[in-house]
């Protein structure tokens, strides 16, 4: 199914289907505006992303053809040589390190080999982060989640992702965090593949399970899958904006489920090179940070750490800000009442964070939304769908693990605990935009600092992709906890903005509804609920 055969039958999509094919993408200078104000010349590029720490870059780049020699990065005096991420050299990455805190950078790519030199693209400007110790006054972050989904498979357009994207670009964030669901490619899960899957192996290729991903069919078949997902949805437009990728459970290519056939978690060999063939082409991976351990889960191979972190990251900004970027895919077990979905390392290393204090804000980004539920089996929380329609917890959910609660009100309390912080949740997941208060978990009393939950806002989720489409039910908050929500969730394309001054954190929400507005309308698009979160009693 095309894109206009799918706007012409989705009832999701009555009003964009009576639009032009035009009338779906901002022209050239209205997008170019959400960067620099004028025309950039992408070049040979197809798409861009960096991210940065206080001393380094870390830079993920395809082209539109082989490279037959590594190209250049030029990075203000330093010159880095690319690595080749594929086995085609059509995707390169570039780490550029021993840079000066606080500093922006003209950045300039250029042909390697005998004809070194040639410019690929335009030069860009990109910033490093401050210094730990030092203390600025402002720092903005975009929050958003779900931004995957092939076209093809009804995802919402490309070209309807990108404006609502260049819409939150416009507002200038020092930094993104695109919480979870990059991809979305479900090879066994039943409830997904029976929706898509025959559809998407037309579309790109089987997997062979049992064999490596670079170098053999594998990777056609990821590059076909994963590629339109990703590079043309962010293009070149995030060049000069430092960009925080974490992995949730499509990401791993397959959705959370667990029946008697199958559980499709913890994930398998092959679903956990997927997760990493698909970051080392296309996102990059978290950079070293002082404060976080060196061998956390997909931070080492061979009993040696690695320059860069796949799972667990950091973004720090200063003395102002640290946002705990964590994923609950990779290290989740099936042990009962002691499973855990991060290993004692991972909760040791956010217990620590957020125990220390010489940051003014820490906020936890958890691929696994605290807060509410939508009785999914992968869930922190015991909750499901009773025959009644109705969420309950008086009856067992099949194959759910009681300690993953467990640990969830651990975590809850440990944010609680940061006294003289507001603590605040930013995650994804469930295909929504909410904010709410948890003041209590359990038996565990959080009223005297309760625990700000945020749900983000979905970019790319497709028409029949909601919870309240596919479980039958919307997000609720779960039955575990005490809850008062200011927005209730709300099944809407979005994104969230986050202000962190030394006295406050300002979040602005945004939405745009595919049922009712026109395209035009993401270009103007405007906060519908702000919400200022006041310090208690702040640090200096």
């Amino acid at each position: 199914m095309n894109r206009r055969d799918f706007l012409r039958t989705s009832s999701a999509a009555t009003v964009l289907a009576a639009l032009p094919q035009e009338t779906f993408a901002q022209s050239p200078q209205a997008a170019a505006a959400a960067n620099t104000g004028t025309a950039w010349d992408r070049g040979r590029l197809l798409h861009l992303l960096p991210t940065v720490s206080d001393q380094e870059m870390l830079v993920k780049a395809s082209f539109d053809a082989t490279l037959t020699a590594p190209p250049l990065l030029r990075v203000g005096p330093h010159a880095v040589s690319g690595s080749m991420s594929d086995t085609r050299g059509e995707c390169w990455q570039f780490h550029v390190k021993d840079l000066e805190p606080g500093r922006r950078y003209r950045l300039m790519l250029v042909t390697g080999g005998k004809s070194g030199g040639k410019p690929l693209c335009e030069p860009w400007e990109l910033a490093t982060f401050p210094a730990h110790d030092a203390r600025p006054e402002h720092v903005r972050v975009l929050f958003y989640t779900c931004a995957g989904g092939h076209e093809q498979l009804t995802f919402l357009p490309v070209a309807i992702r990108n404006r609502l994207l260049r819409r939150a670009l416009s507002f200038r964030p020092d930094a993104v965090v695109a919480n979870g669901d990059h991809v979305y490619w479900d090879l066994r899960s039943p409830l997904t593949v029976k929706s898509y899957g025959r559809r998407a192996v037309a579309l790109a290729g089987n997997f062979e399970r049992s064999a490596v991903i670079f170098g053999s069919d594998n990777e056609f078949v990821l590059k076909r899958a994963a590629g339109p997902q990703i590079a043309p949805v962010y293009g070149t437009d995030f060049r000069s904006t430092p960009v925080f990728f974490i992995q949730d459970d499509h990401d791993y290519f397959d959705n959370d489920e667990a029946y008697d056939e199958i559980v499709t978690f913890p994930p398998d060999h092959f679903m956990t090179q997927a997760a990493r063939a698909t970051q080392a082409l296309y996102y990059p991976e978290f950079l070293p940070d002082a404060t976080r351990p060196a061998g956390l889960a997909g931070a080492s191979a061979g009993g040696r750490a690695l320059p860069v972190s796949e799972s667990f990251g950091t973004l720090r900004y200063g003395r102002l800000l640290e946002v705990l970027l964590y994923t609950v895919r990779r290290t989740m077990t099936m042990a009962g009442p002691s499973a855990v979905f991060l290993e004692d390392t991972a909760e040791a290393w956010l217990k620590a964070r957020m125990a220390a204090t010489e940051v003014l804000h820490v906020v936890n980004a958890p691929s696994n939304p605290p807060g509410w539920t939508a009785g999914k089996w992968g869930e922190w929380y015991p909750d499901l769908l009773g025959a009644d329609g109705k969420l309950t917890i008086e009856s067992p959910k099949p194959y759910w693990q009681s300690g993953w609660l467990k640990q969830h009100d651990r975590l809850i309390a440990a944010m609680s605990g940061m006294r003289g912080r507001i603590p605040l949740a930013m995650s994804g997941d469930l295909h929504a935009i909410a904010i709410g208060r948890i003041l209590s978990t359990g038996t565990i009393d959080l009223s005297a600092n309760p625990v700000v939950a945020v749900l983000t806002g979905p970019v790319g989720t497709r028409p029949g992709g909601w919870p309240s489409g596919v479980r039958r039910i919307g997000a609720q908050p779960s039955l575990h906890l005490q809850m008062d929500e200011q927005v209730k969730p709300i099944e809407q394309h979005g994104f969230t903005l986050a202000d962190f001054t030394s006295d406050k954190v300002v979040l602005r929400m945004f939405k745009w509804d595919v049922k009712t507005q026109g395209p035009e309308a993401l270009d103007t698009l405007e906060p519908f609920h702000t919400a200022e979160l006041a310090m208690p009693d702040y640090l200096r």
